[in-house]
């Protein structure tokens, strides 16, 4: 089915789930879709292998952890996901040199806390690993000392597409 794109989410320097200048990292770039959901697009390598040909799941963990825990910003920039608990599913071998797909959404919140699910999706359509996670609203002056400017965390020049197909 496909989504409309809304916006497109910063991107980091150093993430290794996002920063586009962390030469082993999974440089996945997020979107804020119609219906709520964020999806991450990213294209998984050799380097992040734990069996030959096999991504690990820890980068499985991570990529999901992180598209989650994004999704509470869809509707408050300000806020950010501090996790508190992930649960995941591996149900299929995440294949190295594709092109996966990540979606997250918000399933309840409250004040302080908010819990999610999310889903790593491959090229065939099949869902390779899902997530359940809970975690603290936070802004980003109370999670590092460090100044996000925009060198930091910034939107890169990636053409935005108008729909995603999931």
């Amino acid at each position: 089915m496909k989504h409309k794109v809304i916006k497109k989410q910063k991107s980091s320097s150093r993430c290794i789930v996002c920063g586009v200048n962390n030469e082993l990292g999974m440089k996945a770039s997020f979107y804020e879709l119609e219906n709520n959901e964020l999806v991450a697009v990213c294209d998984t390598k050799d380097w992040h292998q734990s069996y030959p040909g096999r991504v690990h799941g820890g980068m499985s963990a991570a990529l999901l952890d992180e598209t989650i825990g994004r999704a509470i910003s869809i509707n408050d920039e300000t806020i950010w996901g501090v996790t508190v608990s992930l649960d995941l599913k591996y149900k299929k071998p995440v294949p190295t040199d594709t092109t996966i797909k990540i979606v997250g959404r918000i399933t309840k919140e409250n004040r302080k806390l908010f819990e999610g699910s999310g889903e790593i999706i491959l090229p065939n359509g099949e869902v390779a690993v899902t997530a359940t996670g809970k975690y603290m609203k936070m802004p980003v002056d109370k999670i590092t000392n460090e100044n996000l400017d925009e060198d930091e965390w910034f939107l890169d020049n990636e053409e935005i597409p108008e729909y995603i197909e999931l």
